[in-house]
């Protein structure tokens, strides 16, 4: 996730076709199940902060998400104090690199929230790692604000697994009471502000077109931006 300058953009891309190559294959995104037992909420808004690799390409997908109100990068599963972006890098912090998302329950079920996660937002079945992404800080993870949504998640995790939805097992974590910090202000929209970037061409603009063909009904057009409530 580091930032290649022009003149080594080209060698980047093709280096990360040739390591997703190399990689062992995992399920294409595709529809999958919805959760058979979904949380029952009436507030105006709710909250729940997801880990799946980079963070930049999860938080592009759930602000082109219908009823969501926003959604900002940043770190969860560690302390405050090593919550900057060089530390977490390490993967020595205990952090995920999370986006916190906040939606409209009325609009959209915290259940459809969770089949965007397992279908396109990441591969649930990479353990401590997402593409060409390697380490602990790009496990997948969950961060439920609740005990309802924590038991959702397990819910589902345990109905997609027993389904056989994926070739391999899901391996996110569901990892509760844990505080969110944003991270820093270059992180945040990258993934609108920088279309042409070779990571975001290769990795998550796909996850883009994934959702607009997956998920018709809940896609939009127009991303909700962290910049814009600024």
């Amino acid at each position: 996730m580091s930032k290649p300058n022009l003149l080594t953009a080209a060698v980047l891309v093709f280096a990360m076709v040739a390591l997703a190559r190399a990689m062992p294959g995992s399920d294409k995104p595709r529809a999958i199940p919805a959760p058979a037992t979904d949380e029952q909420a009436d507030a105006a808004s709710e909250t729940v902060v997801l880990a799946g690799g980079c963070f930049w390409g999860v938080q592009g997908v759930y602000q082109h998400v219908k009823g969501v109100l926003g959604a900002v990068s940043g770190y969860a599963g560690g302390d405050k104090n090593t919550a900057e972006y060089e530390r977490v890098s390490t993967g020595t912090t205990g952090h995920a690199e999370s986006v916190q998302v906040t939606f409209d329950p009325r609009q959209i079920t915290y259940g459809r929230i969770l089949q965007i996660y397992f279908s396109v937002a990441h591969d649930p079945t990479e353990l401590n790692r997402q593409g060409p992404d390697v380490g602990t800080q790009y496990r997948s993870a969950i961060f439920p604000s609740s005990d309802a949504q924590a038991n959702v998640a397990i819910g589902y995790i345990t109905q997609l697994d027993q389904a056989q939805v994926f070739k391999k097992r899901i391996v996110t974590r569901i990892e509760p009471n844990r505080a969110f910090y944003p991270a820093e202000a270059y992180h945040q929209d990258f993934l609108s502000r920088n279309p042409t970037y070779p990571y975001i061409v290769f990795n998550d603009l796909p996850k883009i077109d994934s959702l607009k063909r997956l998920f018709p009904d809940l896609y939009r057009d127009d991303a909700v931006l962290v910049g814009a409530g600024r």
